[in-house]
């Protein structure tokens, strides 16, 4: 089924307002948000994990120090899911009906996946994620296996054709931070009759997005969302989600949790929580907490002061500017002990210096590796 709606023009990612600089509101409300991070560090690697506010670490030790002296109820759990569901749901602009919970994205995918009829042709982008790539891959066994064509990133939309069952891809790169051109694919799909799964785990919490654009969305909370890991979402347009098996479905897929725990015939929730999977429990006291605060920032924020760093350290580093929060850069073999001295902490994907700017970096921040890269970046 082709998507509904285009995205809004300008720039291509994953619904996106335009760009806009931040003004004195905006820039009051990322002080506010700024000020719940206690970092010891230069943190600069919300693409690998991102870290809690003050909210979100308060709200753990609450629940730790219940289940330690015995007064945690496990149904008192699902408020902090029902909450996370729901905070979510705004944040991409979507019905919390529409929403399934899980603990990681790949086990999402593979619920598509495991669900696409024999034959049929998935198109991916070379190199990325592979939780995006592996659950399709391991379809090949079946009498008919699920074909997997990939090509680069910038020839996605035109590599769509009347063959392409579902196109499967980040929203933004892990590697490098490159987004994908989700106006030209959704275009291009709707011309096919071509479904879209789009991995927002790490777009989700930066850039603006509408996941009800698209067929499929899903996202791991404990990057960009801040959340503990263990958190994911699955998106699904509700008329597809009677295409969806429930592989995994278990007691809390229920209609109603605590009357399924026991027992036949199958009695699952008539919208997406029959995807749902038994939750983590700690890890979703974190995830709405964390939510709230991205959300008092808004979208437009968010995007804005990333993409604001993220230039501050290009311009810099002397570097090319970039519409990504995810840096990725060639340095000298002795950078990374230099950051690490400097007390800078970044990662390394690909073979490359890989920086992520999020709400919890200050100017303050890029110009320490701004510092401590001088002389080691690569053109």
């Amino acid at each position: 089924m082709p998507e509904s709606e285009d995205l809004p023009a300008g720039g291509g990612d994953a619904g996106a307002a335009p760009r806009r600089g931040l003004d004195a509101g905006a820039r009051e409300r990322l002080a506010r948000a700024a000020g719940e991070f206690s970092a010891g560090t230069t943190y600069l690697d919300t693409a690998t994990y991102g870290l809690p506010p003050r909210r979100t670490s308060d709200a753990l030790e609450h629940a730790a120090a219940q289940w330690r002296t015995g007064r945690a109820r496990a149904d008192a759990y699902d408020e902090g899911v029902a909450a996370g569901r729901e905070a979510f749901a705004r944040l991409v602009s979507v019905r919390p009906a529409d929403v399934a919970v899980g603990s990681t994205a790949s086990a999402m995918v593979g619920l598509v996946a495991s669900s696409l009829p024999d034959g049929a042709q998935v198109l991916t982008a070379a190199g990325d994620f592979t939780s995006v790539l592996f659950p399709f891959l391991v379809q090949a066994g079946r009498s008919r296996g699920i074909g997997v064509r990939e090509v680069q990133l910038d020839r996605l939309a035109g590599a769509v054709d009347d063959r392409t069952t579902l196109v499967a891809v980040s929203a933004v790169q892990s590697a490098d931070g490159r987004l994908a051109d989700l106006d030209a694919l959704v275009g291009a799909c709707r011309a096919t009759g071509t479904q879209i799964l789009l991995d927002l785990t790490q777009a989700a919490g930066w850039l603006p997005v509408d996941a009800s654009r698209v067929a499929y969305t899903v996202t791991a909370g404990y990057k960009w969302l801040l959340a503990p890991r263990g958190t994911a979402y699955l998106t699904v347009q509700p008329e597809l989600l009677g295409d969806i098996v429930p592989q995994a479905a278990g007691w809390y897929a229920g209609a109603e949790r605590w009357d399924s725990i026991y027992g036949a015939p199958l009695r699952l929730a008539p919208d997406a929580r029959r995807l749902d999977v038994s939750p983590s429990w700690l890890s979703w006291v974190g995830a709405a907490p964390s939510l709230e605060l991205l959300e008092g920032v808004g979208p437009a924020a968010l995007h804005a002061h990333a993409l604001e760093l993220a230039n501050r350290f290009c311009a810099g580093a002397g570097l090319p500017s970039t519409d990504s929060a995810i840096v990725s850069l060639s340095a000298s073999p002795d950078a990374t002990a230099r950051m690490e001295a400097m007390g800078v902490v970044a990662s390394v994907r690909a073979g490359r210096l890989r920086l992520a700017f999020h709400v919890s970096t200050t100017a303050g921040d890029v110009d320490r590796a701004i510092e401590a890269l001088a002389g080691h970046v690569h053109a």
